[in-house]
């Protein structure tokens, strides 16, 4: 009898994902219906109802839920889910579909789902604005004080992938075809929930944490990990290994990394490493949120919340990712409410005085004698070829990461943020 967390929506883990000859044919099928082009956001999200990371949902959000996920973080049937999961067609598009219709969902080449069309709705330019208020502005500089509109058009990724979506939204159940290249890129690495699940039951745990990673693990993640391993049964070092944006670090460059960590300065039974196929929303707070209601499916039962936790530019409070756990809605009901909790933790850092990790809450010396970590901070001067301060990363893994830039002929130039910079500690 398995002792973890129960996923998320009350229903066991909901996977869309056909197999064998049923596959087989409805990729038939697929070829007489209408052949839509999705996003490589749409992809992702398909490959997560597939597998069963996206439990409940068995499709893409209609208007009711829409409307509310954006506005309360619940469902129209009082699911709690954080960030809309929706799926975009133009107008010409949407005028040749009816509802009831069968599509193909499709993407350069490969059919990825097909869908039964429940409904369609348009998204004008001020629903999409109102998307983008209630999932991306946060309580940081570039978000107060009238400056949201002035600066996330140019500067906020996913402000600008709602923006650019298409004039309707289509609604209805799927059947996933396809997990696209995760399964032969990254053997090992790309585990679906079921399987994360038996793993963490055959090693005895009960009381696992996430660790959420888009950079390359510093000393600060290490630190993070560690403490979570002091008071779980294990850690899951979760890697998104979908796409990111320009200036990032690549999946297999960062997962490398990792595995260097794990082997030297980890025992080994007590973490595992893995990867989830979505792609980066930037929404900070609310994609904290995500994390923690996607890794329910997967089994962990905490979720590692640090400093400006899936944060981009200067949109969001340096803990705000902490704070929205505590305003999320609850109705009691353990079916339709966010079971994985956060582990809040402060700012961390090395500290020359202490000689040693450590964080707001337990260093009481000045700012003088910390080294800021963050993966900003430590990509900006890898790009740079600047020099790393001592204690930022373990030697081993910023030879790795240099032979990748060192590797580069086009670098894209890292913006720094004042959460990154240190600046506002």
């Amino acid at each position: 009898m398995s002792k973890l967390v129960a996923p998320h929506g009350g229903k066991g883990l909901v996977c869309a994902l056909l197999e064998g000859a049923e596959r087989d044919a409805e990729l038939k099928k697929a070829e007489g219906l209408k052949q839509i082009d999705i996003s490589a956001r749409a992809k992702g999200d398909l490959i997560m109802m597939g597998i069963g990371g996206f439990s409940p949902l068995s499709g893409f959000m209609n208007k009711a839920d829409w409307k509310g996920v954006c506005d309360n973080f619940q469902m129209a049937d009082g699911t709690f889910w954080p960030v809309p999961i929706t799926l975009d067609v133009s107008a010409a598009d949407a005028a040749a579909i009816a509802e009831g219709d069968e599509i193909a969902l499709v993407r350069n080449g490969v059919t990825f789902a097909t869908m039964k069309v429940e409904e369609k709705y348009e998204m004008t330019e001020a629903d999409k604005k109102w998307e983008c208020e209630k999932v991306f502005m946060g309580e940081g500089e570039e978000s107060v004080d009238g400056k949201f509109w002035e600066i996330a058009p140019e500067d906020h990724p996913g402000v600008i992938m709602v923006m650019a979506q298409k004039e309707f939204n289509l609604a209805g159940p799927v059947k996933v075809l396809s997990e696209g290249e995760y399964p032969e890129e990254y053997p090992g690495i790309y585990l679906k929930p079921a399987e994360t699940r038996a793993m963490f039951d055959e090693r005895g745990w009960a009381n696992v944490a996430a660790l959420q990673l888009r950079n390359p693990m510093h000393r600060s993640h290490e630190y993070l990990a560690k403490i979570a391993v002091e008071v779980c049964d294990g850690v899951l070092i979760h890697s998104l290994i979908g796409n990111l944006k320009p200036g990032d670090i690549p999946a297999k460059v960062r997962i490398k990394a990792i595995e260097i960590l794990i082997d030297k300065y980890f025992v080994k039974e007590n973490v595992y490493s893995a990867g989830y196929p979505l792609d980066m929303r930037y929404a900070g707070p609310r994609e904290g949120l995500l994390h923690a209601t996607f890794r329910q499916n997967y089994g962990v039962n905490n979720m590692l919340i640090g400093r400006d936790h899936a944060g981009v530019g200067d949109f969001y409070g340096l803990f705000e990712a902490q704070d929205i756990f505590d305003r999320i809605p609850v109705t009691g009901d353990s079916g339709k409410d966010l079971l994985c909790r956060p582990m809040k933790i402060d700012w961390t850092f090395y500290c020359y005085e202490c000689d040693g990790m450590a964080s707001l809450r337990t260093c009481n010396h000045d700012k003088d004698s910390r080294v800021i970590l963050s993966g900003t901070k430590l990509r900006k001067a890898l790009s740079d070829g600047a020099e790393v301060v001592d204690h930022f990363g373990r030697d081993e893994v910023l030879t790795h990461l240099r032979a990748y830039y060192e590797g580069l002929t086009d670098k894209v130039e890292v913006k720094m943020q004042s959460a990154a910079s240190g600046d506002t500690m």
